[in-house]
């Protein structure tokens, strides 16, 4: 049996997990990948609702971290009560997710790093020291850091850390 992973999440779609998935494994490219398809089959049908052999999930992998995407049916949607943070080294890595991630997505969901894809689902894109710029201890630092933040949709770097030298 494969290493199974204790936490996985399990994102909720319409009819659209297998699109979805393709879309964001193309993304996110290097150990990334779907790993296993399922189908609907008649057991349960009077309870899904869903025709037999339709995808059911779709198990896959961004960046070697493990999702499902669930084809539900159109009870839930995504809201922005949770995110899927992408922790990135360098700004084009930022340009990259940002670019790919945003296209089709909602505009005006576009915050402080913040984005929301076209499938409505919320993605934080911040570089990986964005926490160092908060956690120093200096809070005049940090306060021109937020300053410079709230200012942005999709996050700067060298912006961010000429707000924090001052």
């Amino acid at each position: 049996m494969a290493n199974l992973k204790k936490i996985v999440p399990c994102l909720w779609f319409d009819s659209q997990a297998e699109d979805a998935a393709k879309f964001y494994v193309s993304a996110f490219g290097k150990n990334s990948g779907i790993n296993r398809v399922t189908h609907y089959t008649e057991a349960g049908k009077e309870v899904h609702g869903r025709k037999p052999g339709t995808v059911m999930t779709v198990a896959f992998e961004l960046a070697g971290e493990p999702l499902t995407a669930l084809n539900g049916g159109p009870n839930f949607k995504f809201t922005e009560a949770i995110s899927l943070q992408v922790m990135c080294d360098s700004q084009a890595e930022i340009d990259h997710f940002w670019k790919t991630l945003a296209s089709g997505g909602d505009e005006r969901a576009q915050q402080c790093g913040w984005l929301k894809d076209k499938y409505g689902l919320s993605w934080q894109i911040v570089p990986k020291m964005m926490d160092e710029l908060f956690s120093d201890g200096d809070a005049a630092k940090a306060s021109r850091v937020m300053n410079a933040m709230l200012k942005m949709k999709k996050l700067d770097i060298a912006a961010l850390q000429t707000a924090y030298k001052g």
